[in-house]
């Protein structure tokens, strides 16, 4: 009889973990996740506007930070898609004829974005290759200067520079494999096409393409 129970009890177990896992990513399953995610601009920098030195240009550094995100499948293949990030800092360096000059302020941006993707393979396979399309508000805020910046552009004065958010489409490439049922890790590399304009206090403006590559790394919680 006990044997039998074991038995019983081993099948039904069996039974329930397949179950799981075969239901991992269909319709109306919503996937959790928790990681790291960086942010490496792939800066082309214009000049900066008269008056000014000519061949003044900026660049900007990568930033790595925690990040995650909540995914719905809408069927077994379709999803939609919500990254989640504390927003990320980010150091504006000079560059161009001011190359030498190091960082010349700062910036953070929240890279609200959300995806399309389609989830290749069944719902039950434990690795699932995926392809998203979305748009990105890249919002930018608690812009900062310093002595450095000022220096370039305004001599014994205290320039300010602010960043104007804007809109991007971001596209993306990305797998999950499975651990367990319920639990998985995700990986995908995207890149967003944006460009902004930066503006100083005296009046002088920067237009820059960030082209950013985005790395996410995460373990993920299935329900």
């Amino acid at each position: 009889m006990t044997k039998k129970f074991a038995l019983s009890s081993a099948l039904v177990a069996a039974t329930l973990a397949f179950s799981g896992l075969a239901q991992a990513q269909q319709a109306g399953t919503w996937l959790f996740r928790v990681g790291a995610m960086s942010i490496i601009p792939q800066v082309s920098s214009g000049d900066l506007s008269a008056p000014s030195v000519p061949g003044v240009k900026i660049d900007v550094d990568s930033s790595t930070t925690l990040a995650g995100g909540i995914s719905y499948m809408l069927t077994d293949n379709w999803s939609l898609d919500v990254p989640l990030a504390i927003p990320p800092k980010h150091k504006i360096k000079g560059d161009g004829a001011i190359s030498g000059s190091g960082e010349i302020g700062t910036t953070r941006v929240v890279p609200a974005t959300m995806f399309l993707q389609y989830r290749f393979l069944e719902a039950q396979s434990t690795w699932r290759p995926y392809l998203g399309a979305g748009l990105t508000y890249a919002r930018f805020y608690g812009e900062k200067g310093n002595g450095t910046l000022t220096a370039i552009t305004d001599p014994g004065g205290s320039t300010t520079l602010s960043i104007k958010s804007e809109f991007a489409p971001t596209v993306q490439a990305g797998m999950t494999y499975s651990l367990t049922p319920q639990v998985y890790l995700d990986g995908w590399v995207g890149k967003t096409f944006l460009k902004v304009r930066s503006t100083l206090s005296t009046g002088q403006h920067i237009d820059t393409k960030l082209d950013p590559v985005i790395v996410g790394l995460s373990v993920g919680y299935r329900y």
